[in-house]
């Protein structure tokens, strides 16, 4: 029998060339896709018991997937996307908090994506980063190669450029250009993203889907919502198990989140069924996972609290890896896993060697994934977040190790007076966290409790908590456009009333235009600027909504950018601040 090499060399080139793709494309790395939703509980599927969400795509993933059943992340969102990024808790990497410059990743960290596109991988993300707006911290600073998505933490934010505040047809970051796009955002980031795989299916490829819904504002195509706000939502139609819902429900406020949901299921099919067009479904992994507990209260599962929470209704979440044809649908893990163990996954399962500068908190899941029978030591996974600057001892914390859970709740928006207080879960036969069981076991406490002291020193120990800057002329961003998601200082906040800074690094000495951006004056006043050891003023007419300081001549170097206005003696802060370097 002649082989398939011959007979390709004796019909030519042509042959060859197809024969060759075909044989390169089974047996190259394979391709990954990681499907991220935002503020979708661990209850907002219909293969998690709820019986009125219409998920059935998703549900057929999770059927097809083998399954993470006590999978966790951050209470928030930038917290737990900075450690699926790195493979390292979040303290490390800077990222504390969400908003008012505590969600900035250091451009030093090592991301997933730098990883995968060091050996050939095409890499594109398509929704929400959340990790930093400007140079060096955008994903396209950070290993993507092609980049659509949405600037800090959502659209509806201070950080939405003028007049994209929509969900529908919203303004976008393109590969760092501004672009206003026509659509509903999810089905926007979903089409941007098979159309990256279209283009890119003969090489291995590395996608990052990362909806924004149902995070507020809660803004939904009317077909989606429609079905729900027909349909009794009630605290009485959903299961009976763990922690009761509230008696009382918005069932409007319920339906809207449903229908978001019901809009990325379509949307996952539509990517599925065009791995499947594409006969790139057997070599392709799809991860689906969402980044923390439900915003608002809803059905959890019988959870323990919600969004913000380090109770599992507020850190447990799912998690679904599919590989078809090389793993074993339907198959469930019960060992505990983490945020910080999807990169070590992905580096084992698609043989992409770690660098070796760089320090994985994470452990690789591919073992079990495989079905391997292997020895699985114990470990303790450690979740803490709160409003601030800077992480505090003993705040809204929690240690999960395999059978215990050690948790001090208080304090994630204010601190919490007096001494700390501790409360013990029996997870092997208590998941829902119904009974508190610290009193009667006070070693485990104590030493579940030294572990977590060992690991809040250790993950602040290297680097501190000082924000990382965000550089000002530097070729790769000119002009620079800074907003209240970014700025810092005890007074700052997205009020109307916010005053606020930012911490910069001015690459190069030179003259800039530097412009503001505020709400309508009410009468006349004076803007303020302070950059770089130069201070200057300007005056304003009532009315002004912008003000622009011409030929600003700084030093290169670290500073602080301040601007503010004065009007009828009073000082408010500014929207948006364009700096642009003119040599």
């Amino acid at each position: 029998m002649i082989s398939k090499l011959v007979v390709a060399f004796l019909l030519g080139g042509m042959v060859v060339s197809s024969f060759s793709a075909e044989s390169e494309r089974k047996t190259q790395r394979p391709n990954v896709i990681v499907i991220l939703t935002d503020d979708q509980g661990h209850g907002d599927l219909g293969f998690h018991g709820n019986p009125k969400i219409r998920t059935p795509n998703i549900d057929k993933l999770a059927g097809e997937s083998v399954r993470c059943e006590y999978f966790y992340v951050c209470p928030v969102c930038a917290p737990t996307r900075a450690s699926l990024m790195t493979g390292r808790y979040n303290y490390r990497t800077g990222v504390v908090d969400t908003f008012l410059g505590r969600a900035l990743m250091h451009p030093d960290e090592t991301t997933l994506a730098e990883m995968f596109a060091a050996v050939g991988y095409r890499t594109g993300i398509f929704g929400k980063w959340h990790l930093g707006d400007n140079f060096p911290m955008r994903p396209m600073d950070q290993g993507f190669q092609e980049s659509l998505i949405l600037r800090g933490g959502g659209i509806g934010q201070p950080s939405d450029p003028p007049g994209g505040e929509s969900y529908f047809d919203p303004i976008l970051q393109h590969n760092g250009e501004q672009t206003k796009t026509k659509g509903y955002c999810s089905d926007v980031f979903s089409d941007a993203a098979m159309q990256f795989i279209t283009d890119n299916r003969d090489k291995p490829f590395l996608v990052w889907l990362a909806f924004n819904a149902p995070h507020t504002p809660l803004q939904v195509p009317d077909n989606y919502y429609q079905p729900y706000k027909k349909t009794s939502l009630a605290p009485g139609e959903f299961p009976v198990r763990g922690h009761p819902l509230p008696a009382e429900s918005n069932q409007d406020v319920t339906a809207k989140v449903y229908g978001m949901i019901s809009n990325i299921d379509d949307n996952v099919g539509r990517l599925l069924a065009k791995l499947d067009t594409l006969k790139l479904a057997e070599n392709t992994i799809v991860i689906f996972l969402t980044d923390n507990g439900p915003q608002q209260a809803r059905y959890n599962s019988g959870m323990l609290e919600r969004k913000g929470s380090v109770h599992d209704g507020g850190i447990r979440v799912p998690f679904f890896v599919r590989w078809t044809g090389k793993l074993t649908g339907g198959r469930k893990i019960d060992r505990i896993a983490a945020h910080i163990d999807l990169t070590p996954t992905l580096l084992e399962a698609c043989q992409v060697p770690k660098p070796a500068e760089v320090n994985l908190d994470g452990k690789s899941l591919w073992p079990l994934l495989k079905g391997e029978q292997i020895g699985w030591p114990d470990r303790t996974l450690y979740f803490q977040w709160h409003r601030g600057d800077e992480p505090e001892l003993y705040r809204a914390f929690a240690a999960r190790s395999q059978g215990y859970k050690l948790v001090q709740p208080l304090g994630a928006n204010s601190k919490p007076p007096g001494a700390p207080a501790f409360k013990l879960y029996d997870m092997s036969h208590d998941p829902l966290e119904l009974h508190d069981i610290a009193s009667d076991h006070a070693d485990i406490v104590r030493e579940m409790r030294e572990g977590y002291v060992q690991w809040f020193n250790d993950v602040g120990r290297a680097r501190g908590f000082a924000p990382p800057r965000i550089h000002l002329g530097a070729p790769q961003e000119n002009p620079t456009t800074l907003t209240r998601q970014d700025w810092r200082g005890p007074k700052a906040s997205w009020g109307a009333d916010g005053i606020g800074y930012w911490e910069v690094d001015i690459t190069h000495s030179g003259a800039y235009e530097i412009g503001l951006r505020f709400a309508a004056l009410r009468a006349a006043g004076t803007a303020h600027l302070s950059l770089g050891g130069v201070k200057q003023e300007k005056e304003l007419a009532k009315g002004a909504t912008t003000c622009r300081f011409h030929s600003v001549s700084v030093r290169s170097g670290p500073g602080r950018l301040e601007t503010w206005i004065v009007a009828s003696q009073e000082s408010t802060g500014v929207q948006f601040v364009e700096v642009k370097r003119l040599d």
